[in-house]
């Protein structure tokens, strides 16, 4: 073991990582600096995701001389004052009520605009659920069918969003049509690998490049379970507005390669080589874990793809395909970590966090957790089978029985996961 780092340290020096790299994404900090021209008449603001409440805030604080008004949806429990733009709650991941009558309220505030005014979307994670509008003939009911069906089929979120918008009448260019001839810009905290601004929040301001027909396409892939209605949308309704046919000024506020260049900054000043693998990283979780544990062995016994200590630091977003039988507690960052777990089997001097920069790990409390090289050996004398709990989906319940969840609570921004792998010491040299 290398008697420099210590478990307290690894995990001081893990945790710092995180918290810098979601000071990052502040809104509050951040939006100032990306406002458009002040308009001669008047600023709506409309607004979704679980960071809209953050943005629609600083935004307020940066323009007190311009007429504004307006409403934004954020999750529940995640809402700040923002002045003079309204803040309503709705429920995410699954949408509820108040996800209708958001998208409803966003839709009146942009109607009878004229060419002088200025309408700013502010649009962050989780904006797809918390402003929902189905197309008819569709229901909430039909909706809120289609959402969990698309949580547990294995699908990207990039995916998701393709399927959503061509099953609402707000998403995918429709809420820009309707604020027409004002002008509108969309501020975006992106949270989506690559950050395609027309996937955040699915794009209800900016034109669509996707088709029914890839809508389509997913659905028959991952053999998503539509309601009938559904099905009949997507083989009947109008496309979505196509590039060309309504004008986008974007601005990318907050992303995930911006956050692990903060979390990078934090490592060099713990003594770690900062090696940045992607902010666009995909796939099932637990595999994650399988191969992130094979990297961390690389640099602890080969001094590759840089020398220890080191920490490798990661974006994206990865999925957990939920299988027919019941599932346990948990979200993709705490089956990433107990599936990293099991693969690293107690190797010495490698420490790892990983935890959703929104504060919230699925639909639990927690953004995350923290592992050790004595995760597996403290699971032992608890009775814990790691294996068990990771076929269950339960690494939620795992983490907490061992005290290693990370509690954020609500952070006000959403740049996706943030996953740190340390590596304090370089291992003996197999010849």
């Amino acid at each position: 073991m290398n008697a420099e780092w210590t478990d307290q340290r690894a995990r001081t020096a893990l945790r710092r990582i995180f918290d810098a790299a979601i000071a990052s994404a502040d809104p509050r900090l951040t939006i100032a600096g990306a406002l458009p021209a002040k308009p001669k008449g008047r600023c709506v603001v409309i607004g979704a995701g679980k960071a809209s409440a953050a943005m629609a805030a600083g935004l307020d604080a940066a323009w007190p001389d311009v007429d504004l008004s307006g409403v934004v949806v954020t999750r529940h429990g995640h809402a700040v004052p923002a002045g003079r733009i309204e803040v309503l709650e709705a429920s995410h991941p699954v949408p509820d009520e108040s996800s209708e009558a958001a998208a409803l309220r966003m839709l009146r505030a942009v109607h009878g605009l004229s060419a002088d005014d200025l309408v700013i979307a502010l649009m962050s994670g989780g904006g797809s659920a918390l402003m929902t509008l189905p197309a008819p003939p569709m229901t909430l009911a039909d909706k809120q069918m289609v959402n969990r069906a698309l949580l547990a089929s294995g699908a990207t979120i990039a995916e998701m969003n393709v399927v959503r918008k061509h099953l609402s009448a707000i998403k995918g260019g429709r809420l820009a049509l309707a604020a027409r001839p004002a002008r509108v810009t969309t501020l975006v905290i992106s949270d989506i690998p690559g950050d395609d601004p027309a996937a955040i929040a699915s794009g209800p301001t900016l034109p669509d490049g996707s088709t029914r027909a890839e809508a389509q396409e997913i659905v028959r892939r991952f053999a998503i379970d539509l309601p009938e209605t559904a099905r009949r949308v997507l083989a009947q309704a109008d496309e979505t507005p196509k590039p060309g046919e309504i004008d986008a000024d974007v601005r990318i506020i907050a992303a995930p390669f911006l956050a692990l260049d903060a979390a990078a900054r934090i490592a060099r000043e713990e003594g770690l080589t900062p090696i940045i693998l992607g902010d666009a990283i995909e796939g099932e979780s637990r595999e994650l874990g399988t191969v992130m544990a094979g990297i961390a062995r690389s640099v602890a016994t080969r001094a590759q793809p840089g020398p220890a200590p080191a920490v490798l630091l990661s974006g994206g977003e990865t999925t957990v395909t939920i299988g027919r039988g019941p599932a346990g507690r948990g979200g993709r960052n705490t089956e990433f970590l107990l599936g990293l777990a099991v693969a690293l089997s107690g190797t010495p001097d490698i420490w790892a966090i990983a935890g959703d920069s929104d504060g919230i790990d699925g639909t639990e409390d927690a953004a995350g957790a923290l592992i050790g090289p004595d995760t597996l050996r403290r699971a032992a004398a608890r009775g814990l089978d790691p294996r068990a709990f990771l076929a269950a989906h339960d690494s939620y319940t795992f983490f907490d029985y061992l005290g290693d969840l990370v509690r954020t609570g609500p952070t006000l921004t959403n740049v996706n996961d943030i996953r740190a792998v340390l590596i304090a010491g370089s291992a003996p040299r197999v010849r």
